[in-house]
């Protein structure tokens, strides 16, 4: 690259920053070039959802979208209603990239191959004449009279960039960048991850999966967070989706606890106290001769978990269900409906998918994605102090923020940036 005055620069070659430059260009700005540090853009969007990419998810009210970001929250409500998830399902289309819904409201695309959603933005960002750069790290920056001087690994001359928007993720160097330029930063924390128990209660079930859960997590501060849905258990402890959404939504909390907690578990599926004394009773008078732990109280509870709370409760497995005592039924119940965990800490290291954390929203003028304390300057995606849970809500957020980045621009640039 030449040293030369660029119109805008893009940092950050992820789902954001390609959403940005893209639209920007097509509405008409021209010299607009996307720095990606690494070899291989979109790397993120390549390796999701077990590479099939789970672009957003079906939740079409902006209202309700709004509620599964633990932080940004109401916050997006605005942006949100200029390009959600209805927006981004047409724009895929319109650019020739069908997104199919699956029963639980997610959306991939229908080659079920995140390849097909990397090849739709490059081909997008090339027909708009979008300028990609790999390989090419932006590593300081300066405001200057003209815009921002870059200095750029493996270019011997800075560059000055009219505009800059910086789409670099939780990449600790954007958050540098973005300091750098005056921002002030919400220390990071992981989000989405895992939880280990301790003492590994739950080893023998490793690889059950039970739907619905009900999860509460007290907090040592006196606060709680709940969830119910799928849970899966592990080899130390809990995932899942009912999982990782209790944890997004107790990040910081969980982080000042060192990641220490308590856990009750309803594993009933929330049927009530009279429920379970109904199926118990059921159960003693159907399958009195039988054993225990041949006979469980409904088919679809797991004969591995069945076996555990027996034991949790004291009861021998082998004990007829004619021969339960009135005591012994009140403890199976309160397994059941109650199970009480010790949290020891976070899953494997690297299990976390998200980080919460970043510039604050304050900071950012959110119908246009620009600084307010630096003329000139965009912030979008995962640097901004927004996180989801999982489902296609993080991408949902990077293509909102993206898309109102670049018509921005446009709009800004309407006059001097066609003729750049």
């Amino acid at each position: 690259m030449h040293p030369e005055r660029l119109p805008v620069v893009v940092a950050g070659g992820g789902p954001a920053g390609f959403m940005a430059a893209i639209v920007a260009a097509e509405a008409g700005v021209q010299g607009v070039h996307l720095l990606e540090a690494t070899p291989e853009p979109l790397a993120k969007v390549r390796i999701s959802g077990g590479g099939r990419c789970n672009v957003t998810h079906a939740c079409w009210d902006p209202r309700e979208l709004v509620a599964h970001y633990p932080r940004g929250s109401r916050a997006l409500r605005g942006p949100f209603s200029r390009f959600a998830a209805g927006d981004a399902l047409a724009w895929f289309q319109d650019h020739g990239l069908e997104l199919v819904e699956e029963p639980d409201g997610r959306l991939f695309p229908r080659s079920n191959r995140s390849s097909s959603v990397v090849d739709t933005l490059r081909r997008a960002a090339a027909r708009a004449g979008v300028t990609l750069h790999t390989g090419l790290a932006l590593q300081a920056v300066a405001p200057v009279a003209e815009g921002f001087a870059l200095e750029l690994r493996g270019e011997p001359q800075p560059l000055t960039a009219g505009q800059l928007v910086l789409a670099t993720g939780s990449h600790p160097s954007g958050r540098r960048l973005a300091a750098a330029l005056g921002h002030s930063l919400v220390p990071p924390v992981p989000s989405l991850f895992t939880l280990a128990l301790a003492g590994e209660p739950l080893l023998a079930l490793a690889g059950v999966a039970m739907d619905p859960v009900g999860l509460i997590l007290e907090l040592p501060d006196g606060g709680s967070q709940r969830q119910r849905g799928p849970v899966l258990i592990t080899h130390w402890g809990l995932s899942g989706p009912a999982t990782l959404r209790l944890t997004a939504f107790a990040a910081r909390q969980l982080h000042t606890s060192r990641y220490r907690a308590r856990l009750r578990v309803d594993w009933s599926g929330g049927r009530s106290q009279a429920d379970l004394e109904q199926l118990v009773q059921q159960a003693r008078s159907s399958q009195a001769r039988r054993q225990l732990a041949s006979a469980r109280p409904w088919p679809e509870l797991s004969r591995r978990l069945w076996q555990h709370l027996l034991t949790r409760s004291g009861v021998e497995p082998e004990r007829r269900w004619a021969d339960l005592t009135r005591e012994q039924q009140r403890h199976l119940i309160s397994a059941l409906r109650n199970s009480v965990y010790a949290v020891s800490g976070r899953g494997p290291f690297g299990e976390e998918f998200v980080t919460a954390g970043g510039v604050p929203l304050a900071e950012v003028n959110l119908a246009t994605m620009a600084s307010r304390l630096q003329p000139g300057l965009s912030l979008v995606g995962e640097l901004l102090d927004v996180d989801g849970i999982t489902g296609g809500f993080n991408f949902q957020h990077c293509w909102t923020s993206g898309w109102i980045a670049g018509m921005a621009l446009a709009d800004q640039l309407s006059g001097s940036g066609r003729r750049c």
